[in-house]
């Protein structure tokens, strides 16, 4: 309905719109801003700059302007919740499509399929009549005690960048703002409203800003969300380097600057500093007629500074111009469609993308696939049963369904038994959400151990599906995992099930590494994520061999806490002393760092990720053995399908710098390729390398540098399995 009134009110008069030419949704945008501000009042603009619920924001209802809304995303469009309150407005009809979460989506190493995933999430916003999308979240992996980390594309720069730009571009085709979040430096959830990153420049331009500016200048993307961490001794939702400095000055963004909900702190830095759009600073607006809202940081005291000289109008027009041009982009766009919700093409491209996403870690002796025949299969473990879109915090989600990993396997088997093994306890209630989840468990743990132990010995094979959940301290918002190792006594009943059967499949269900102290006990482990509506039967899919797996880790697996670069400084290092946290670690995030430390050995590395199918790489070649700067150098292998499925491998390209000015990582990501082979077929991948590829950030200078010298091309299958290495210069 709300897509038909606009429509029919643009239709209505075509003299009043050639009139009143902010109306007109063929005239440019720009024309359309500048008309619309011409005709507001003071009180008018001031009052687009804030919220007036929850989750939206007013327009200017004199001249017909609307408003926008905004739904918590970044894997499905979260349920309507009550104007002033976080809980649940009852709605029966608000139950969506869950996707993947990102790490899942990050996992398939696959843009096609991070375009489709935003194009059908743009279409259940349509549906829902919703203008921007609270997602998608690209902080960098630092530490895997981050809470938050399962709403994030893992630990590199480029592989997150590639992600994230056809996300953008599928939700935005629905007319849709992507509100990229959370800008910048959010690395943790603890004292995530205080803490202040200290960090060089180099890092802040090689690892923590590459996705945003890819974002901006590839994505288009109509909106950032300011994150809650300071940086600079500025909170980051009004911060001169971050917002006026970097993405207005050096990217050029043009769209509008949302806080986090309660990111605002002080109306003389949000004005100065870059703020457009203010959420969630005050939110009960019950007890006095919703005139907290006037209260806003950007709200009244902003009207008031600049009646009495202390803010100009030029401050105030260039924050509308910013929201008009959201509006206009949005919720006063003419050729939004209408949208669908949980259709059969979303539920299909929700399975497809969390198939792909799945993570084959080990597979000893061809355990998996599993056969379809009659054989005892015993599932192990509460994450089987266990509804995964609850909880977690703001991306908690209402599902029309989720299909479970025991539903699933039960779907392909017809001889399967269940036992829990281990219990978390009491089930999650968020936001007056009940699913009715019977999660109690009478039995001692003790108990648990001991009846799935002796299920496990009458069984031909084990499936244990445990790993995280979404409760606080685990993957959670606004709480950080408290140990690197697996909760509830999951280590010790693995064990126990290795002892007991010798073939036993592990499935870790997490957004996080975790320690895996039974390794080699195990002769398969699969690691997925928490993978929407239909993780369930994707898992099932990857399982029984009706989807090769080709997922790939977005981050590296270290064998323990201390390996992590973040983990080695200290207290200071993480989560920070005084409210101060240092990101010694600089640029050697993740395997970075595991490169230049040639004793430390990845429990799995980043890019590792196994198929039901074997490839062999042959015959790299590499254009000429030099290059100018104006010059491109092209790299190619051949890669053929050896085993007897068909099957998709994610041929990834890495570049080294052997001597530089300034240290530079061993290895550095600068493109990949997914593709699909037939059994026998052989594919040539071919990789362009330009100059931008090989420059590092000089903070000395501010610019971006790329020295003349020797460079090596590495073609891999993962960052621990390089394939072949091509030398070539770069020529002054």
């Amino acid at each position: 309905m709300k897509r038909l009134s606009l429509l029919l009110f643009v239709a209505m008069s075509a003299a009043m719109i050639s009139a009143q030419l902010y109306l007109n949704p063929q005239a440019p945008i720009e024309d359309r801003v500048e008309d619309a501000l011409s005709r507001m009042t003071l009180q008018e603009k001031v009052a687009i700059l804030h919220a007036q619920s929850k989750f939206s924001s007013p327009g200017v209802a004199r001249l017909g302007i609307r408003g926008l809304w905004m739904t918590d995303g970044p894997h499905g469009i979260r349920p309507e919740v009550m104007w002033d309150e976080w809980n649940q407005a009852g709605w029966t009809n608000d139950s969506c499509t869950a996707f993947p979460a990102l790490t899942g989506l990050a996992a398939t190493w696959d843009p096609q399929l991070a375009y489709l995933y935003g194009q059908m999430l743009g279409e259940e916003a349509n549906y829902r009549g919703k203008d921007v999308v609270l997602g998608p979240g690209v902080n960098i992996y630092r530490t895997p005690l981050n809470g938050r980390n399962f709403e994030y594309m893992g630990e590199d720069p480029y592989l997150a960048s590639q992600m994230v730009v056809p996300y953008i571009q599928g939700l935005q085709s629905q007319g849709v703002a992507a509100c990229v979040k959370h800008y910048a430096l959010n690395n943790q959830e603890v004292n995530r409203h205080g803490y202040n990153v200290n960090v060089s420049d180099r890092a802040l331009y090689e690892i923590y800003l590459p996705a945003y500016k890819a974002a901006v200048q590839q994505g288009g993307a109509w909106s950032i969300m300011g994150s809650y961490n300071l940086y600079k001794g500025q909170h980051a939702c009004h911060n001169q380097y971050l917002l006026r400095d970097i993405l207005r000055g050096e990217w050029g963004f043009d769209g509008a600057v949302v806080s986090d909900w309660g990111g605002a702190h002080d109306t003389d830095e949000a004005v100065a500093n870059g703020l457009d759009l203010e959420f969630g600073t005050w939110t009960n607006g019950t007890t006095s007629n919703n005139k907290e809202y006037d209260n806003y940081f950007l709200a009244d005291p902003f009207l008031r500074g600049i009646q009495e000289g202390r803010y100009t109008m030029a401050q105030l027009d260039a924050k509308v111009r910013n929201v008009l041009r959201l509006i206009f982009r949005t919720s006063m766009n003419a050729s939004r469609g209408f949208g669908s919700m949980v259709s059969a093409e979303h539920v299909a491209a929700a399975r497809r993308i969390a198939a792909d996403a799945v993570v084959l870690l080990k597979n000893e002796g061809s355990l998996l696939p599993l056969a379809k025949d009659n054989s005892r299969i015993l599932v192990v473990g509460e994450n089987a049963i266990k509804m995964m879109t609850v909880g977690g915090g703001s991306s908690q989600l209402k599902v029309k369904y989720e299909v479970s990993p025991l539903q699933g396997i039960q779907a392909k088997a017809a001889n399967v038994q269940y036992e829990r093994g281990y219990t978390s306890g009491e089930k999650i209630i968020q936001d007056a959400i009940d699913f009715g989840e019977q999660l109690d468990d009478p039995r001692s743990p003790s108990q648990m151990i001991a009846d799935a132990v002796e299920a496990a010995c009458r069984a031909d094979v084990v499936v244990f599906v445990g790993g995280l959940n979404k409760k606080p301290h685990q993957d959670c918002e606004d709480s950080d995992r408290e140990s690197y190792g697996l909760p509830y006594g999951q280590d010790e009943l693995i064990s126990a099930l290795a002892a007991a059967n010798s073939r036993l499949v592990v499935v870790n269900v997490s957004g996080n590494a975790v320690a895996m102290p039974w390794l080699q006990k195990v002769p398969a482990v699969v690691q997925t994520w928490y993978n929407g509506s239909e993780a369930g039967n994707a898992l099932a899919d990857v399982l029984f061999g009706d989807v090769n797996p080709s997922g790939k880790l977005p981050f590296t697996f270290m064998q323990r806490l201390e390996d992590y670069p973040a983990h080695q400084y200290g207290a200071e290092g993480y989560p920070g002393v005084d409210n101060q946290v240092y990101y010694r670690d600089d640029i050697f995030v993740g395997y970075r760092h595991a490169d230049r430390q040639k004793k430390l050995k990845p429990l799995f590395a980043f890019g590792h990720g196994l198929s039901y199918t074997t490839f062999s790489y042959a015959n790299a070649t590499i254009s000429k053995k030099s290059m100018t700067y104006d010059g491109k150098v092209e790299v190619s292998i051949d890669v053929t399908n050896t085993g007897a499925r068909a099957g998709k491998t994610t041929v990834q390209l890495y570049l080294s710098d052997p001597k530089s000015s300034l240290p530079r990582p061993v290895k550095e990501l600068k493109a990949f390729e997914k593709i699909e082979l037939q059994p026998g077929q052989t594919k040539t991948v071919r990789f362009t390398i330009d100059e931008t590829m090989l420059r590092f950030f000089d903070d000395a200078r501010h610019q971006w540098v790329a020295e003349p010298g020797d460079f090596v091309a590495h073609i891999a299958a993962a960052a621990d399995d390089i394939k072949a290495s091509l030398r070539f210069k770069l020529e002054k």
